[in-house]
């Protein structure tokens, strides 16, 4: 290998958060790898498989930003799913094998109906080709060797399912807000068996994450084409996945302390989550909670990585 090669693949620290347009067919984690790449960020994670026949939101983090991937895999997200009624599949989805075809007759006042019977709490059993692991082993291994897996049914969310097309009564288009953890293939399954014709999921795309949103995210080939200092331009700060939590501000003595991982006494109000920021702006420090007059951290950076994130800002 060239020693003009070993430089262009030399990785170094970045930190924040990429958020990606996941294109149709690539798995997160190969969409990951190639802007890890493009970035040559020694550290990054995803937050959230997509499908690969998903496309959408994809939240990447790097370096600091990893530190918080787990609050964007706890948010809410949102999507755009296409249901194509009267067909059933091996998976759930238009990756499967069609099982069975069957005649549409209900009327667009009972789909109406049967969706809004989702909304709301509900069980859902995971589907067997998902990640969800069995004795070490992930479901859809099982799956493809023609062996059923009993899995306990869990409770989710639906906070919102919006009909927003139905197109010749057959590819009905819904937009979904969930809790996480919720299968949309299952779903769509489950509204299909509900209308008694069956359905599968024709295409499926995550528009919101917390309080990301796709349409400040960028494609693999726009990211491509840029230049290094470009792409690290599009980075977030580690704490935009925190942006609906309230923040909180420490001088400069008692920020130093909060870093090293002491409790401080504040006058704030008792809070399960808060950013926190020293005195300086964009001095971002970390996560924490706050009991009986108590913060306490939860997640911190390091002085370097405040640092970092402060001469980048």
């Amino acid at each position: 290998m060239t020693e003009a090669k070993k430089q262009r693949i030399q990785r170094r620290p970045v930190h924040g958060v990429l958020l990606l347009d996941k294109p149709l067919g690539l798995s997160s984690n190969d969409a990951l790898q190639k802007a890890k790449w493009l970035l040559r960020a020694e550290k990054g994670g995803h937050t959230g498989t997509l499908d690969p026949l998903a496309t959408g939101l994809l939240p990447l983090c790097f370096g600091a930003g990893t530190k918080f991937s787990q609050v964007s895999l706890d948010a809410d997200k949102a999507y755009l799913a296409t249901l194509n009624l009267g067909v059933t599949t091996t998976t759930g989805d238009a990756e499967g094998e069609v099982l069975e075809r069957r005649d549409v007759t209900a009327t667009r006042a009972q789909i109406d109906a049967v969706v809004a019977k989702f909304v709301g709490e509900i069980d859902q059993v995971p589907p067997m080709y998902s990640a969800l692991k069995h004795e070490g082993r992930p479901l859809y291994e099982y799956a493809r060797a023609g062996i059923h897996i009993e899995r306990p049914s869990r409770r989710v969310t639906i906070h919102r399912a919006d009909i927003v097309g139905f197109d010749n009564g057959l590819l009905l288009t819904l937009d979904i807000s969930c809790s996480k953890g919720t299968y949309i293939r299952t779903l769509a399954e489950d509204i299909g068996r509900e209308l008694g014709c069956g359905a599968s999921l024709a295409a499926l795309r995550r528009t919101k994450s917390g309080p990301l949103t796709v349409d400040r995210a960028v494609s693999l080939d726009a990211l491509a084409a840029m230049n290094e200092v470009e792409r690290e331009a599009l980075l977030h700060p580690p704490d935009s996945l925190l942006a609906d939590w309230p923040a909180l501000s420490l001088d400069g003595d008692e920020a130093a302390r909060f870093l090293t991982g002491l409790r401080r006494r504040v006058k704030a109000q008792d809070a399960e989550n808060v950013r926190v920021y020293g005195p300086q702006p964009k001095a971002f420090l970390g996560s924490a909670h706050i009991k009986s007059g108590e913060l306490i951290a939860d997640r911190l950076l390091s002085p370097q990585e405040v640092e970092s994130l402060l001469s980048a800002a």
